[in-house]
């Protein structure tokens, strides 16, 4: 599926409001089009037209870019997909509210703090499933990964790569986490830690790329009985913008940040732009750690979203216009989205839904048949007590009778025969039996009837509280399944119709073409002439769209020609350092020790080696015998709270070392006697200590110091 890709315009600033800058860009959400207009060219000039997934005006809501952008991907994580949603723009254009945006207030949420909800709500939701949800929080600093979970947030990480599993960050923490309120204070630990600086453009501007990691694994009993695990992960990117030094204002640190920072996000464009030319057959994943750790998520194993920002100010028209044209390049990359589990449980999933299809239709068959088995025995019953009731009676009618008739028998024949007796006293007992019967009959009937009135009250609460026996909360849960179900269908509807229209809009000047009739040779001129002037109207826009990018790649070129002029002004300062103060040995030591790393394609230092002879200092040499040097409150302090390298005067130096723990040396010089008779003498001792070779000698373990 290809990258899905929306852009969203932040409001005016103040500053902008104050300065009266004019809007240049028009949204038409319902087609998804954005026409940007050049502030300079004349009025008869056409707009440019760009067409998007989705576009969202400053009046947008944050909920609103969620559920129409975000939840499908979230969902599709939860799984077992791998999923990716990056924000880029100009700096200053919203990027961070748009993914992080005011925690506290939940209208002004941002993407990662709803998806926060999003994934525990789902979770609470399931029933048979076991989850584990873990988080990671990384930020790209000059092109050096950093953890910023950890309390070293200056130890650099190091990419590694999986054949099975991919690109990953080598001794990235990773916390567990089991509810939205853990993983909130998680994110506002990182944040604490992300390098921010004031620009001319933001007064909090980000100076790195933040990833904010979410592995979602998810344990099922299978139809074989055993568990089956899938794993889904979702990145959340937030880009340092795009900026310009001519318009930030950046010296110094700054302008090391930034030129860090448009090298990584120009070395993001080359791999789109090798992606969307099917000609190309490198993709230059290797140029940069973004791209690295981006490798999945264009063009591999991903769902991805792009979320471009932009500004409405004419001041920011190149920068609006170039992100436009960066996020339009990025919906022809095609991705390979697979859900992440074993072969075996793919091949389980495939006859999975099957399976649940044909059990449902025999439980079906099954409940019918039982219900026509109970009403055919029931009747077959009430058959039974009745045909049983009518022989009781009509017996007992006719004793009844034969009873009455024999009467004045009995009254004149007292003490006659018994068994006339016997036999009244039999038809009292099938009486009481009858009774009996009758009675146990009504007992049935009414036990039944009250079984038919709470199986009645069943169904009637059944249908409007309870689905399948389940409660009430189960209920809720699969009404809140149905109603986000729904509103999938409802968006997927409206993006259909959106490309339906695009599409139309396309198509309907090649229909009026072919549907053309001519009554006249003159209406045949006026048509061919109209369509004449419409083709040269996009033939000037095309060539305006040339000199657009010309002149873009003009402008671009002199802006990494003046930072590559500043970076080399400060590189020659430097060597001016190295030549002037350091001494040669050491310098030598230095470039010895250096070698280039070609996996992190960087140059490294290798560790100071130790000397093999026995004389080798342990320790670090006190700067007078029995006492330290002083140490003054900041730098005591500095050591209490910082584990990585002293923060005093790192701005200014030039390389930070490990100290050469080598053992001190001792000079000993060899005078004869015409030395020793002239040795008291300044200037002849001065000439023997110049001209006369010295032997040098490793001092004992006992010297203290070095002699010369």
């Amino acid at each position: 599926e290809a990258v899905r890709v929306v852009v969203r315009c932040r409001p005016f600033s103040r500053r902008e409001e104050i300065a009266g800058c004019e809007n240049i860009l028009e949204i038409d959400d319902k087609l998804g089009q954005i026409t940007i207009r050049n502030p300079k060219a004349p009025p008869d000039e056409p707009m440019k037209v760009f067409t998007f997934d989705s576009v969202y005006g400053w009046n947008s809501k944050q909920s609103d870019i969620y559920d129409d952008a975000v939840r499908p991907l979230v969902d599709s994580v939860l799984q077992g997909f791998n999923g990716t949603i990056f924000a880029y723009g100009q700096t200053g254009t919203g990027k961070t509210y748009t993914m992080q945006g005011v925690s506290n207030d939940p209208e002004r949420r941002g993407v990662i703090p709803n998806s926060f909800q999003h994934i525990f709500t789902q979770i609470s939701r399931t029933q048979n499933q076991k989850y584990l949800v873990r988080s990671s929080y990384l930020e790209i600093y000059q092109e050096e990964i950093r953890d910023l979970l950890c309390k070293d947030n200056n130890r650099k990480l190091e990419l590694k790569e999986n054949p099975d599993t991919g690109v990953y960050v080598k001794d990235l923490s990773s916390v567990v986490t089991k509810n939205a309120t853990e993983i909130e204070h998680v994110m506002n630990i990182g944040n604490q830690s992300r390098s921010v600086g004031f620009t001319n453009m933001n007064e909090r501007s980000s100076r790195s790329h933040a990833i904010f990691v979410i592995t979602v694994e998810c344990s099922e009993i299978g139809p074989d009985g055993e568990d089956h695990i899938r794993v889904g992960k979702l990145n959340m990117v937030d880009l340092a913008g795009s900026e310009r030094q001519s318009k930030t204002g950046a010296k110094g640190k700054r302008l090391k940040e930034a030129a860090k920072i448009n090298l990584s996000l120009s070395a993001l464009g080359n791999v789109i732009s090798a992606l969307v030319d099917g000609k190309s057959t490198h993709v230059p994943y290797r140029d940069s750690k973004l791209t690295r750790l981006l490798q999945d998520s264009l063009g591999g194993n991903a769902k991805t979203v792009m979320i471009a920002t932009v500004g409405p100010s004419h001041k920011n028209f190149d920068e609006s216009l170039a992100t436009m044209r960066y996020a339009s390049r990025a919906k022809n990359i095609k991705n390979k989205p697979r859900i992440n589990e074993d072969p075996k449980d793919a091949l389980l999933r495939e006859f999975q839904e099957e399976i649940a299809r044909l059990k449902a239709q025999l439980e079906e068959r099954g409940m019918l048949a039982k219900e026509r088995r109970r009403r055919r025995n029931s009747k077959r019953l009430s058959k039974g007590l009745a045909g049983m009731e009518e022989d009781i009676l009509r017996e007992r009618d006719a004793d009844v009778w034969k009873t009455v008739e024999e009467e004045p028998d009995v009254n004149m024949k007292e003490g006659g025969d018994i068994t006339k007796v016997l036999t009244c006293q039999g038809s009292g007992e099938k009486l009481k039996h009858l009774n009996e019967n009758r009675r146990s009959v009504e007992d049935m009937q009414w036990d039944q009837e009250a079984v038919e009135k709470i199986i009645e009250k069943y169904k009637a609460m059944e249908s409007k509280l309870l689905v399948g026996g389940k409660t009430i909360i189960d209920h809720t849960n699969e009404q809140q399944k149905m109603l986000e179900q729904k509103r999938q269908e409802i968006a997927e509807q409206i993006r259909q119709e959106r490309e339906i229209q695009q599409q139309m809009m396309f198509q309907d000047e090649e229909t009026l073409e072919m549907k053309e009739t001519f009554s006249s040779l003159q209406q045949e001129i006026e048509l061919k002439t109209k369509k004449l002037k419409r083709l040269f109207a996009k033939l000037q826009v095309l060539k305006g769209e040339m000199r657009d990018i010309i002149d873009e790649h003009i402008t671009t070129r002199q802006e990494l020609e003046q930072t590559q002029n500043e970076l080399t002004r400060e590189l020659k300062y430097r060597y001016l350092l190295i030549e002037n103060f350091i001494p040669p040995a050491e310098k030598n030591k230095i470039i010895n020790r250096l070698h280039f790393d070609s996996e992190e394609d960087q140059w490294r230092l290798r560790p100071v080696i130790p000397s093999e002879t026995p004389t080798q200092v342990k320790r670090r040499p006190l700067s007078a015998v029995g006492y330290k040097r002083p140490i003054s409150q900041y730098a005591q302090m500095a050591v209490a709270t910082a584990t990585g390298a002293p923060s005093r005067y790192q701005a200014e130096n030039i390389m930070l070392l490990e100290l050469d723990m080598s053992p001190p040396t001792m000079f000993t010089l060899n005078l004869d006697g015409t030395h020793l008779e002239r040795a008291f003498t300044p200037r002849l001792m001065h000439d023997a200590l110049v001209n006369i070779p010295l032997r040098e000698r490793t001092a004992s373990p006992r010297v203290r110091k070095s002699k010369s």
